[in-house]
């Protein structure tokens, strides 16, 4: 970073991937070709809960850089610094940004959750509101680092809720979920199922990074 607020250094900006299409409409891992609305070969084997990712940069050392000094060095402004790249991503459509939530526990020993400020950065630059408790989350997963597709979808089934109160306002709606950190799609897909099930018409998942390979990468805790 650089000493004005939000701003990366030359080196640091050369070192971030920004991702756009052509992409996969389901996961947004990039084409080489433009395919249209296309899947690729994992989203058609397992097609997602949600109407498709929208992802700001590929996770790299810059960006995972970026995430641990928000989560654990407690850098709360870079929320903002990561909502003002992710913004230009925002569905035309939609209607409601809806946080990625943190079970109570890990809410309570962090003290924020990261998700809500991100979703905050991004509603004050798009005027789409946000809210953080339509979607609770009521069982924790714990980390999912080094488990397979399986596991994780297993770790975070029936793991998020939509308040029986706030149905109302997510009947019909387009919600986007906004998360940090997108690996293999469980959270997404679990977060989605329950939104859906509370009456969501369309939930798009909007990311700063989107893991493409794990390769010599460390990959951050989930939540």
């Amino acid at each position: 970073m650089t000493g004005d607020d939000h701003r990366f250094c030359g080196i640091c900006w050369d070192g971030l991937r920004f991702l756009g299409e052509p992409w996969c409409a389901g996961c947004a891992r990039p084409f080489e070709i433009d395919r249209g609305d296309s899947l690729c070969g994992e989203c058609l084997a397992h097609p997602p809960v949600h109407d498709g990712v929208r992802a700001a940069v590929a996770y790299g050392d810059v960006a995972r850089a970026v995430v641990l000094k928000l989560k654990y060095g407690r850098r709360l402004a870079y929320a903002d610094t990561i909502a003002r790249l992710m913004e230009r991503l925002m569905p035309h459509d939609a209607d409601l940004l809806v946080p990625v939530p943190l079970h109570r526990w890990r809410l309570w020993s962090r003290g924020f959750n990261q998700a809500q400020l991100i979703a905050q950065g991004i509603s004050t630059r798009s005027a789409v509101p946000t809210t953080h408790d339509l979607l609770v989350r009521i069982k924790g997963g714990g980390s999912l680092r080094g488990r397979g597709r399986k596991a994780r979808a297993a770790s975070v089934r029936n793991a998020f809720v939509v308040t029986a109160e706030a149905r109302a306002r997510l009947a019909g709606r387009h919600v986007v979920l906004v998360d940090d950190v997108h690996t293999s799609g469980a959270t997404a897909n679990a977060c989605a199922r329950a939104l859906k099930r509370g009456g969501a018409a369309r939930v798009t998942m909007l990311c700063w990074a989107r893991v493409l390979h794990t390769d010599g990468l460390e990959m951050p805790e989930v939540d």
